[in-house]
């Protein structure tokens, strides 16, 4: 190996092994950009908690984002279907008031009918059934506020290392219906496609090792092919830039007359 792919491999390795836990990319500072989409979902979802009581937030990760929506009301849960964040959650949620409880976003919702007014979805899992689970939890009138990154976004970066994913029909359009069908009324949808741009090839390695189910089973030594096929590609002066489509949706359950 020549000393400037032994160089290149010894610093892909360590992006590698670098820590990463809950959903904190602040390891990639300045070393990737990522397009803001066209809303704010932060504020959007603080709006929405100031004329809430009970509040919901699924797949809350390690807690980074919905902690930032502080102060939160009396009765505020969120739910977590990953172990190792739930951990990182309950620490960082706590002294918030907010009670962390593992479970899955897509199974069925271990909660009363109509517990709350409010519930956030920010970047989990949503289908038909629960689509459903969530309307039995929410009150009359209660809101439910989803940002979604389609499952085709960054089909472009995938190819780069042969994965073949088959793309589900999780889309804008798609995820819209399930609302309809369960009865909701939309409120608010918007569809986005933003680039995002890599700076070095070491922030890519971080990035698939945190997301391993766009490239399965990726590491720097089964890849580094593609990787120095990539590194070229900067060298060249060309840029890493790939699409990422993501949506915002919020949907009213509307009065059921007795």
């Amino acid at each position: 190996m020549k000393p400037k792919q032994s160089k290149l491999l010894s610093q892909w390795l360590a992006d590698e092994q670098a820590p990463f836990s809950g959903w904190d990319f602040s390891y990639l500072k300045h070393r990737f950009i990522q397009e803001r989409p066209c809303w704010d979902y932060v504020a959007t979802a603080k709006r929405l908690l100031k004329k809430s009581n009970y509040v919901l937030d699924m797949a809350t990760g390690g807690g980074e984002v919905f902690s930032a929506l502080a102060p939160f009301p009396a009765h505020t849960v969120a739910i977590e279907g990953w172990k190792p964040n739930v951990v990182v959650a309950r620490k960082r949620l706590k002294p918030f008031g907010v009670k962390v409880i593992e479970a899955n976003e897509l199974h069925k919702l271990p909660f009363a009918n109509g517990e709350f007014d409010l519930v956030l979805n920010r970047h989990g899992g949503i289908n038909q059934a629960s689509a459903k689970e969530i309307y039995r939890v929410l009150c009359n009138t209660g809101l439910f506020l989803i940002q979604q990154i389609e499952d085709s976004t960054l089909k472009d970066l995938c190819k780069e290392f042969g994965a073949n994913q088959k793309w589900s029909s999780h889309t804008f359009f798609q995820v819209k219906k399930y609302f309809v069908k369960a009865g909701f009324h939309i409120e608010d949808a918007k569809h986005w496609s933003a680039k995002l741009m890599f700076n070095d090839v070491g922030a890519f390695v971080y990035f698939l090792k945190a997301i391993p189910w766009l490239v399965p089973g990726f590491s720097v030594k089964k890849h580094f092919k593609a990787l120095e096929k990539l590194q070229k590609k900067l060298d060249s002066g060309k840029k890493l830039v790939f699409v990422q489509k993501s949506f915002l949706v919020l949907v009213r359950k509307e009065q059921v007359l007795e």
